[in-house]
């Protein structure tokens, strides 16, 4: 799979062809890649993949989800020089985009690292780059959540809407659903998530409530349904994360991990 998208990332730069194959020099060329920013380094498994396909030998200094700093040799690399210089923007593009998550992410992991709590990201993904932008975040040190709707039912908002009878509803989804599925609800105030865990859900997702109501909902869940997971969503940031933390919920979750991410600055030069 991972070749497979590697190969899709460089075709959509090369086109029906690069034209530097049709007046440049071939000869065998080093180069290296270099921080010029501070961060989480992602994404090595991706270049590395790219490489083998386009048979570049680079060999990384620096293994993935571990800390860059201005001035650092990334990588060096050695092929013949077409072909360096046509992977030369994928290569970093793969490169950029993951250290930038896994550096946002690792911005929040390193809050709430001393805790039992799992950071969670969501399915706020740019379109097919769910694998590889969920990848950068175990780099920065979170967990994923759903991959996508196969791997876990979740009733949002929208979907508890749809539903007439929520305890009917978990009964025949249960007997339909593979046995090692989980169900999880959306919740937005304390009254429907006491009905949420009553019917049956596995885990709560207590959506956008605030620190009070969540450490409420924890205590219900403790007292009368210990085994339910409690999760948080909705709002989280690196200023009020500590706040969730202090709640007893088991996760907290944030689209922000990867949507609001910024690339980190990293070059490529010829030695």
């Amino acid at each position: 799979m991972i070749k497979k998208f590697v190969k899709q990332a460089l075709q959509e730069d090369v086109g029906r062809g690069d034209l530097f194959y049709l007046v440049g020099n071939n000869e065998k060329t080093s180069a290296k890649i270099i921080s010029k920013d501070t961060g989480i380094l992602a994404g090595v498994t991706y270049a590395k993949a790219l490489c083998r396909v386009e048979n570049i030998d680079i060999k990384f200094h620096i293994k993935d989800g571990k800390s860059i700093k201005y001035g650092d040799t990334i990588a060096t690399l050695k092929g013949k020089s077409k072909k360096l210089l046509m992977c030369e923007r994928t290569i970093l593009n793969l490169l950029q985009h993951a250290s930038g998550i896994a550096t946002n992410t690792n911005s929040y992991a390193s809050i709430i690292k001393d805790s039992d709590v799992k950071l969670l990201d969501t399915r706020k993904t740019r379109p097919h780059l769910r694998i590889f932008e969920k990848y950068a975040v175990r780099c920065g040190g979170g967990h994923n959540h759903r991959m996508g709707l196969d791997d876990c039912l979740m009733l949002k908002d929208t979907h508890i809407k749809t539903i007439d009878n929520l305890e009917e509803f978990l009964k025949k989804a249960r007997f339909k659903l593979p046995y090692t599925s989980k169900i999880e609800i959306e919740c937005e105030d304390i009254e429907f998530t006491k009905y949420a865990m009553k019917c049956g859900a596995d885990m709560i997702m207590c959506d956008n409530m605030n620190i009070e109501d969540i450490k409420e909902v924890v205590a219900f869940k403790n007292e009368r349904f210990p085994h339910i997971l409690v999760e948080a969503s909705g709002n989280v940031t690196k200023d009020n994360i500590e706040e969730y933390i202090g709640t007893g919920v088991d996760a907290i979750s944030s689209g922000s991990l990867i949507h609001q991410a910024t690339w980190l600055d990293l070059s490529m030069k010829i030695i």
